[in-house]
């Protein structure tokens, strides 16, 4: 429900202080205690008399006091700032050759899910927009129990071994002695840590790619990122990866623009899905697999039980086996969006984990984080974790037991509860090759030794614009580096990865002479480009999911206004007009309206186009306004679509735009339909010098 709608109460029988007490009519709920006692007074607290001592026997404010002092529990180390949204699982193609699990075989069953979509390293309180890795946690509540699928929007990671990972969040989290930069990897630890880890090299690739800065959280694809196992009737394995993938296309953001956007909402992201969701625009992914056997595996001349490594969809073809809508969002964000506890360890029978040794670390430490982090084993009894299908078992007791398990038995297998849950032969099962396959060791495989091959590919199969974009981002973030012996380490690393990258980034930063490449135990093998691992190939040119700010002001012009908005919103685009004053603007027709918002507060950074429709007075005017002028100079410098009449052209020429093809006159708003959905890449290198 829209909060503009919610009722308003009037004080009644004001108190003596002149407070107000909102007292409950007839078919009212009363405002109780914990314990349901009902509360005669919440604005007063009990004392000896009106000016005198309070006293310790209130118990209402004891009560009050003491929940609200423990209202906040231990935000999560990694993927802290999260935005939740319930929906709905349907699949569309059965994958019964393959596993016995129902979630993948029950064409056309529609399973409840919950999903979370998070940065990474920043804190609870941290910006939405920074350069970072995204969660992609989405949980199934299937009638076999819950599945959770954990991964993220890149589909390759930082480490092999989940020795390393505490490392990791160590170096990308805030310095230690300093408590800062929060949300930010531009600065010595990270990489320190980075420069001496050559198998951080792929993922690094991704990380200063676009990739790492989403226009929205639904204009960004997910990934399982590990290989996992399904296991169908006969006991026959086969090896999957999954993959999340928006019907909206891929969408990112130029990086000035994040910085702005930070500063100017920084709920942006977690904004924009819950209004998309409370307005009916529900965001769709496809999950698509990639099905291959052991005897696949050993000729892609890679270890796919390697995390840093993708598997080229060249190789192996994406299947689209199902979609997922998000259709819902939460009733109570701590409720459900913070309490949600994700787990790679659950799986459903026919699944299984591959023997991925940064998956195993996942196994045992997100179970364990979150009886940390929510203060008990229990934490799945909560109802945002709480499975949807039948649950018996014999645990007892610990906090938070909100169930009342009866009887004298606590174990199994036992003769005093013949009724009682017993194991079945249909259960989770380890699949073939899990067992007895060789001694234990802490080696690492050989077959983990190459960390290039797959940078190097990502870093050549992007336009010419995202590799200069993943150019200066390694610029931008170890020119924040202080220590010199890590920036020449890590050109070092990048010359390995591509001659041209490694030069570019030396050149950004100003290293005379450039560091040598780092040693390699055999050369890097060339790969050919893959147009599935860009960015900009995969945005679709539509206009739907899109916001398109207009600048009025006195005397636009209202047929002309009229004519854009309908002519916009009929492609799915949300119009949003700005004006120096939201209310009472006054359009040529001499109407009245109110516009959508206040210019201060809204910068071009919250939309992917503009137009100024200004009458010439009100031209005159804003261009003496910094607001106005920065509106149309952030829209030019983030190469995004301008629609202007006369008025408008006046503005951009107060501002010293130079005009381009992606400038169009109101004559023309077809033309500005198809700018506004992409963004004018040749513009940037007139705007901002490319190392």
């Amino acid at each position: 429900m829209s909060r503009s709608h919610a009722p308003t109460f009037k004080p009644e029988q004001p108190g003596a202080g002149q407070e107000w007490h909102q007292r409950a009519e007839a078919g009212q709920p009363r405002l109780t205690t914990h314990d349901g006692a009902v509360v005669s007074d919440n604005q007063n607290t009990l004392k000896a008399h009106a000016r005198g001592p309070s006293l310790l026997a209130d118990v209402v404010l004891q009560e009050k006091l003491s929940q609200f002092d423990r209202e906040r529990i231990p935000e999560r180390v990694v993927h802290a700032r999260g935005s939740g949204a319930h929906g709905r699982f349907e699949l569309t193609e059965s994958l019964a050759r393959y596993t016995t699990a129902k979630v993948l075989t029950q064409v056309g069953h529609h399973t409840p899910v919950f999903a979370r979509l998070s940065t990474v390293a920043g804190p609870l309180g941290s910006a939405d927009t920074v350069r970072d890795v995204r969660g992609f946690a989405v949980k199934f509540y299937t009638e076999e129990g819950n599945w959770d699928l954990v991964g993220n929007n890149i589909p390759v990671f930082f480490i092999q071994d989940a020795m390393k990972f505490p490392d990791l969040v160590h170096a990308v989290k805030r310095e230690p002695d300093r408590g800062f930069p929060s949300a930010a990897s531009a600065h010595d630890t990270f990489w320190d840590f980075a420069s001496h880890m050559p198998e951080s090299l792929h993922m690094l690739q991704w990380v200063m790619s676009d990739r790492a800065i989403p226009r929205s959280l639904r204009t960004m694809e997910g990934f399982g990122v590990h290989t996992f196992k399904l296991v169908n009737a006969e006991g026959e394995v086969t090896l999957v990866k999954y993959h999340w993938r928006p019907r909206l296309g891929l969408q990112s953001l130029v990086w000035d623009e994040a910085v702005k956007i930070a500063g100017a909402d920084p709920d942006f992201h977690r904004r924009d899905l819950w209004e998309a969701i409370d307005r009916g625009d529900f965001p769709v992914w496809d999950l698509a697999v990639q099905l291959f056997t052991e005897a696949d595996a050993d000729a892609f001349g890679f270890d796919p039980l390697d995390a840093t490594k993708l598997i080229p969809e060249e190789q192996v073809p994406l299947q689209v086996i199902g979609h997922m809508v998000l259709d819902r969002n939460p009733d109570n964000f701590f409720a459900e969006t913070e309490q949600v506890a994700f787990c790679p360890s659950r799986i459903v029978p026919g699944m299984d984990f591959s023997d991925d040794p940064l998956l195993h670390g996942r196994l045992f430490s997100y179970r364990d984080t979150q009886t940390h982090r929510l203060g008990s084993v229990n934490f799945q009894q909560l109802p945002i974790n709480r499975a949807r299908c039948p649950v018996h078992h014999f645990y007892r007791d610990g906090a938070m037991q909100t169930n009342t398990p009866s009887g004298q038995v606590a174990y199994e297998p036992n003769g005093l509860a013949p009724k009682g849950p017993r194991e079945h032969p249909d259960g989770l099962r380890a699949a073939p090759g899990q067992d007895g396959t060789g001694p234990r060791t802490r080696d690492r495989a050989s077959s983990f030794g190459e960390h290039h091959q797959q940078a190097r590919r990502f870093y050549l199969s992007q336009t010419e614009v995202e590799q200069a974009h993943i150019a200066a981002a390694f610029v931008f973030e170890l020119s924040k580096v202080h220590a010199a012996e890590i920036r020449q380490r890590m050109v070092a690393q990048l010359r390995t990865v591509h001659e041209d990258l490694g030069q570019r980034v030396a050149r950004g930063l100003g290293l005379d002479p450039v560091p040598a490449p780092m040693p390699l135990s055999t050369p890097v093998r060339d790969l050919p480009a893959s147009p599935a691992l860009g960015l900009i190939g995969k945005m679709k040119l539509t206009l739907q999911g899109r916001a398109i700010g207009v600048l009025i002001h006195d005397g636009s012009n209202a047929g002309t206004l009229k004519k854009l908005k309908d002519t916009l919103c009929n492609t799915g685009a949300r119009v949003v007009t700005v004006a120096p004053r939201r209310l009472g603007v006054t359009l040529s027709d001499g109407k009245k309206i109110d516009a959508d918002a206040q210019l201060a507060g809204a910068p071009s950074v919250l939309f992917d186009a503009i137009a100024v429709l200004l009458a010439p007075k009100a031209a005159d005017e804003l261009a003496h306004q910094d607001a106005a002028l920065g509106f149309v100079r952030d829209a030019h410098a983030h190469l995004k679509a301008i629609c202007m009449d006369e008025g408008g052209q006046a503005l951009l020429q107060a501002a010293d735009l130079l005009p381009d093809r992606f400038y169009f006159p109101v004559s023309q708003i077809r033309d500005f339909m198809g700018g506004a959905a992409t963004r004018l890449w040749e513009r940037e290198s007139r705007l901002r010098p490319q190392p």
